[in-house]
């Protein structure tokens, strides 16, 4: 009886695996004869290998297909221009293509044979996500030039016109700007790109000689208005320098005192390839397509300047830490409990590198930090500063000496406002990185808020910063509270149904976490990291209404790293009622905004 059952079991699987083999076989040669799909065959000793091999079948037919579009974008001729055509398309394959439709005619290693197909009718629509992209990042990039992030303007721009260069509809795509009016990308994008160069406007600010070699500190504003930030690099004699990161305003060159040209030449960074391996696809797209060469993106820089003196520690006092003067109530010390002499000390150490002579100026901790901070990159004392105080709680800051770091193995220089904190018993306790001038100014501003939790919330924010800067894991512990609700955003992509196969398919993934697996994950980016590097933007800071020091902020944060970036938008919301033990219940982060424009606030939680 047994062997009868499963005889018949067997006969029923045979005739359904025969079954299954005649509708595919049938579907397979129908598709072939109807002359209104597109299709690819692929063989190779794995399901992968033949995939990738039908799917290379479908784009050299719709390369052939499209590349007539791409004659204004490709400048090769003959050969070369199938190629790249080809290698353009081909950068749509590890997304859209791979929702073609597909049969495995023969599943059996080492052998395998898949069946790729699309309709003729449908190809426009797998460009239609790479649009979607190519004015998302356009409109990022006129955000930026009117916030004065002009490394963030001209990253945007650029990044959208390579895409642009990749759509073979590229000529009559068009974006409505702010301004109400709806303009052709491919025109405009080149556009706003020069117009940014015109703009532009970099003058010697100082000039520092030290033992070997003259420091050299650039003015930079866009319309005669301080940049938030402005990336470039530098001709040193020989070679282009690494890529420097000018924050509000001020950029930095160090020469050789043998260099006697009379100009520095730079050149303004606009294509950032490192920071496009965020995205695979415009990773893929940059790689494929030569740089565009802007000519104004070079610069070049009169030398003639007066010399300043090593930089002295002066007490600026009683001016409003909004740098405009116009608004904001948040003012220096008239007299301060810690007085210049002892910043004058600190500040001779860092330039001799004699660190060690001022340890009894610090607290343990303090000078444990202390040493992070040198040690994050070659640290360097940028330009002649003036130094302001500031009460908080029992505590006095000191703000601020902008400084240098430098990494060479990963091609960056970054300039950073570095900031001291005095106990009561005038030793230096923490040091933290500053906050842009900006978005000091929004909060120094917000007269709803009273003076003291003003500086709070530039406290809090200027060390949460600088904790994942220097990798400090224990004060990331603490902040956190044991509870906190923590969510992580992740672009991924949906398996979507035939009938709705080139519908927009990116969609966002929120992972929940508890505290110990974000700080575990988090443990294993500051080891494989050899510097981590956060700019804020854009924050908005609302109290919540459960209590009276529960604020939620809501910022756009940058985030560097020597194997990573990113651009998102993050949310927190922190208890500070105890100023010394700020407490996280929620932090979100999310690579875009929602749909409507919003972003996770106060009244999600």
């Amino acid at each position: 009886m047994l062997n009868k059952n499963f005889t018949t079991v067997l006969c029923g699987f045979l005739l359904c695996v025969a079954s299954s083999n005649q509708v595919i076989a049938q579907k397979y040669e129908e598709i072939q004869a109807d002359s209104s799909y597109i299709w690819g065959i692929g063989i190779g000793t794995t399901l992968k290998a033949a995939d990738q091999a039908a799917l290379a079948d479908i784009i050299g037919q719709i390369s052939t297909q499209v590349e007539s579009n791409f004659e204004r974008t490709v400048t090769e001729t003959g050969d070369k221009f199938k190629e790249t055509v080809n290698d353009v398309v081909k950068t749509y394959s590890n997304a859209t293509l791979n929702n073609t439709g597909r049969l495995i005619i023969e599943p059996n290693e080492p052998s395998i044979k898949v069946f790729r197909f699309i309709k003729r009718g449908e190809i426009s629509k797998i460009f239609e996500l790479r649009k979607f992209k190519i004015i998302e990042l356009a409109h990022n990039g006129e955000l930026a030039l009117k916030n004065l992030q002009i490394a963030d303007a001209l990253r945007y721009f650029y990044w959208s016109q390579t895409l642009l260069r990749s759509h073979p509809a590229s000529s009559g795509i068009k974006m409505k700007c702010e301004a109400g009016s709806e303009e052709l990308l491919i025109t405009w994008l080149p556009l706003q790109i020069n117009q940014i160069f015109i703009n532009l406007s970099i003058k010697m600010d100082t000039v520092e000689n030290k033992e070997n070699y003259s420091n050299y500190i650039l003015d930079i504003r866009y319309k005669n208005e301080l940049v938030r930030n402005f990336d470039y690099t530098y001709w040193g004699g020989q070679d282009w320098s690494n890529i420097v990161s000018g924050k509000d305003g001020i950029g930095v060159v160090e020469l050789p005192k043998s260099e006697t040209n009379t100009e520095i030449r730079l050149k303004a960074e606009y294509a950032f390839e490192n920071e496009a391996s965020i995205d695979m696809e415009l990773r893929d797209v940059i790689q494929k397509l030569p740089q565009v060469p802007y000519k104004d993106s070079y610069i070049n820089v009169s030398k003639a300047s007066k010399s300043k003196p090593t930089p002295v520690a002066v007490n600026d006092k009683g001016k409003s830490l909004n740098s405009t003067g116009t608004a904001g109530t948040v003012h220096a010390l008239s007299d301060s409990i810690v007085g210049p002499e002892i910043m004058k000390k600190i500040v001779s150490a860092i330039e001799s590198k004699n660190y060690a002579s001022v340890q009894p100026l610090f607290t343990e901790d303090g000078y444990s930090i202390f040493q992070k901070l040198l040690q994050y990159g070659n640290a360097k004392i940028v330009k002649s500063f003036d130094l302001k105080y500031y009460k908080y709680g029992e505590y006095v800051i000191c703000r601020s000496i902008p400084m240098s770091f430098s990494f060479k193995s990963n091609n960056r220089i970054f300039i950073e406002d570095v900031i001291f904190y005095f106990d009561k018993d005038k030793k230096v306790c923490n040091l933290t990185f500053g906050l842009s001038k900006k978005a000091i100014e929004d909060i120094a501003s917000n007269d709803t808020w009273s003076e003291d939790n003003r500086i709070l919330l530039m406290c809090f924010l200027e060390n949460y910063k600088t904790a994942f800067t220097l990798k400090r894991y224990d004060y990331i512990d603490k902040i956190f509270s044991d509870d906190a609700l923590i969510i992580t955003g992740l672009v991924t992509k949906v398996n979507i149904s035939s009938d709705s196969r080139y519908a927009n398919n990116t969609i966002i993934k929120y992972n929940r976490q508890t505290k110990d697996e974000y700080l575990k994950k988090l443990k294993y980016s500051f080891g494989s990291n050899e510097f981590i590097n956060i700019r804020f933007a854009d924050n908005t800071i609302r109290r919540s209404g459960k209590g009276n020091d529960v604020y939620g902020i809501q910022i756009k944060q940058d985030y560097f790293s020597s194997n990573y970036g990113d651009t998102g938008y993050l949310f927190l919301l922190v208890d500070l009622s105890d100023t010394l033990k700020p407490q996280i219940h929620v932090r979100t982060w999310q690579p875009q905004k929602n749909p409507d424009g919003s972003i996770y606030g106060v009244g999600d939680f």
